[in-house]
């Protein structure tokens, strides 16, 4: 008797054992497959505005507002399903203002969730009344970061440093007027590393601004666009000189791919769908890719890894329309 019941007792620990380790299998598994989340707060500068992007792909992505928008996270998105990356993409956006905005006005909306990876983006001028004053993009950078970090310890915070504004730099009404888009850049830069520092949560500044510049410099990107643009280069500006082209969100898109993934920019190839849908020439479509690499590299945010799918898959997937 003595004996069967120790045979049963052991049976039963076998059996639970077992399920100890399928539950513990299923849980690794679910962590394995869980995709990395990312939340874009910011305006209309990342939903896109005055460019086709603004609705591209909005199904791809979580428009936290509810306004059908797509913009540069769907670009994103699209990138990293390219690459064979899972990522959930989030937005939460509102024209016209900076973080602070957020902060007031958002908190509900952005604390349903304990995000991964969260990117920050400020007002084009850090302060629209006063331009070129870092102070209240510091304590607003400071403020939502603490509000993230006491959703998900381990977010990783990061604030962009967005491109020149033409119409500050050319525009006689201009904040800039007088200086060079590299000045507005710059300064746009060191306002935006000002509150970085602000926080530990907040990990880095992605140089959306710097990537453009370097597009002007090097001959890819016309320089003021009130004067007309060069032939054979982009416009970065929309018609309002003020927000991005096509071109513009595009290349912004391809600094965040790289900056957050760690993967160069190049690796999607002259024949990447995004760039294809929206009517780039492959020549244009690597010349921005490159960019955006020369960028990250300087900065050792990405290694070279120019792989190129062949030219028939990067067509299969781009005919699937994801």
């Amino acid at each position: 008797m003595q004996h069967s019941m120790a045979i049963a007792v052991s049976h039963r620990r076998k059996i639970r054992l077992r399920v100890i380790l399928l539950i513990c299998l299923v849980m690794q598994a679910g962590l394995a497959a869980a995709a990395t989340s990312i939340l874009f707060v910011g305006n209309s500068f990342t939903f896109a505005w005055g460019s086709p992007v603004r609705f591209y792909r909005s199904d791809t992505v979580t428009d936290l507002n509810h306004q059908g928008v797509g913009g540069v996270p769907a670009l994103f998105k699209s990138f990293t399903v390219q690459a064979g990356l899972d990522w959930d993409v989030y937005l939460e956006m509102q024209p016209g203002v900076g973080i602070d905005w957020h902060y007031d006005n958002k908190l509900v909306v952005l604390g349903q969730r304990a995000w991964d990876r969260v990117a920050l983006l400020g007002f084009s001028t850090m302060d629209p009344k006063k331009p070129g004053d870092p102070t209240t993009l510091i304590q607003s950078a400071k403020a939502m970061a603490e509000f993230l970090q006491s959703r998900n310890p381990k977010a990783d915070v990061h604030l962009e440093a967005t491109f020149p504004r033409a119409d500050q730099v050319y525009d006689p009404k201009g904040a800039w007027y007088g200086k060079t888009v590299e000045d507005m850049a710059r300064d746009v830069r060191a306002g935006n590393d000002k509150a970085a520092a602000s926080h530990p949560a907040i990990k880095g500044v992605i140089p959306v601004g710097e990537a453009w510049i370097r597009a002007i410099q090097t001959g890819v990107a016309d320089r003021n666009p009130y004067d007309g643009v060069d032939a054979g280069k982009v416009n970065l500006w929309t018609y309002d000189h003020y927000h991005a082209s096509m071109y513009g969100y595009y290349l912004k898109a391809l600094v965040m791919f790289g900056y957050f993934t760690g993967r160069d920019p190049r690796s999607l190839g002259e024949n990447e769908c995004s760039g294809f849908e929206l009517g780039f020439s492959q020549a244009q479509i690597t010349a921005l890719q490159q960019v955006a690499y020369d960028q990250l590299a300087s900065s050792g945010t990405v290694a070279a890894m120019p792989f190129v799918l062949p030219r028939k898959e990067a067509q299969q997937r781009c005919s699937r329309g994801r």
